[in-house]
């Protein structure tokens, strides 16, 4: 018996589904990495809070721990290749004092050690990667960072350079023993160094100040008393010169969505200030100041607010983004 009903249809082979969009990378514990569209201080808003007051004990206590660590090791390596021929305890003093360069290298590497400190919190503690402290893109913007390093070269260096002109007190220049390794420290480390304070009081400590509170002012405030106050013994115009400078780098975080212009206003103050100091008296003289003038204060708070002022106005030509992005990016940056 012959089918009459004809061929039969094939049905047309089916699409292949899409993979449905990735989630947030999860967190230990559970939750999305960082929010869509909130600013630089509420980028660890959504994790719990008791993960970002146990960053900040971490963080203050890694600061203390780590740069003694890493302090008292470069000193001790110093001291065995150097064999200098006095007591290890006279050595450390005069390395403490910055009298020898070894003394510069160890507290400038000790500092920059800090970075490695926030590094492990942000991936242990809060699950991300360090690219969410450098800005909302994630991950430093380093044609920002580059414009921000020549300005703050002109305005900074170009009042250096009009004070010493028509100041009362003409510039001697004396060059200080050692002047060579001394440089090579400050083009090497200072940086880094630089960086480092930024990433941990502008970066880390602004970040999980912000998960407490409906404003980021109080987080502005706070890691700029702490900035200022660990800077040791100081006078009042001293004191209120670095509270200015942490005032105007965090605000700059707020209006520019990362750190980019407060690590070039401090690479570009710190590497001025000691090659400043090599070649006019010695690194020791500076890290010996603990007083400063009114005057001499407020010049250079002038100074950083009219930096800061450029900043946020190359931040606005380049379109740099000041909130987190709607969907998931790796850490790097590249605008």
């Amino acid at each position: 018996m012959s089918d009459h009903r004809g061929p039969r249809r094939r049905r047309p082979p089916s699409r292949p589904s899409l993979p449905p969009p990735l989630p947030h990378p999860a967190l230990p514990g559970g939750g999305s990495t960082v929010p869509p569209g909130v600013a630089y201080p509420a980028v660890l808003s959504q994790q719990p809070p008791w993960r970002a007051l146990l960053g900040i004990v971490l963080a203050l206590a890694g600061y203390t721990v780590v740069t003694a660590l890493v302090s008292s090791a470069v000193v001790g390596a110093g001291y065995l290749a150097q064999q200098p021929g006095v007591p290890l305890g006279d050595y450390r003093a005069a390395a403490v004092r910055y009298q020898n360069p070894v003394g510069f290298l160890a507290q400038s590497l000790s500092i920059a050690a800090v970075i490695a400190v926030c590094w492990a919190l942000m991936r242990w503690l809060h699950g991300l990667p360090l690219g969410w402290l450098s800005s909302v893109r994630p991950g430093l913007r380093w044609r920002y960072l580059g414009w921000c390093l020549l300005a703050a070269a002109v305005v900074v260096y170009g009042i250096v350079a009009a004070t010493a002109v028509v100041g009362p007190q003409p510039l001697v220049w004396r060059p200080q023993p050692g002047l060579v390794a001394v440089l090579l420290v400050v083009v090497l480390v200072t940086p880094l160094q630089s960086a480092a304070e930024e990433y941990l009081f502008r970066g880390y400590l602004l970040q999980t100040m912000g998960s407490f509170f409906p404003t980021p002012w109080v987080g502005v405030i706070l890691s700029s008393l702490l900035f200022a106050a660990l800077h040791g013994s100081q006078n009042l115009p001293l004191f209120v010169n670095r509270l200015a400078f942490g005032l105007l780098a965090a605000t700059l975080v707020l209006a520019t969505g990362g750190l980019e212009a407060g690590i070039a206003a401090h690479i570009i103050n710190n590497v001025g200030a000691y090659t400043l100091a090599g070649f006019t008296a010695s690194i020791a003289d500076l890290r010996a100041v603990r007083s400063l003038g009114w005057s001499d204060a407020m010049l250079d708070v002038a100074g950083f607010a009219l930096f800061a002022v450029v900043a946020v106005l190359l931040a606005r030509r380049l379109r740099l983004p000041v909130t987190t992005p709607a969907t998931p990016t790796g850490s790097g940056g590249r605008r």
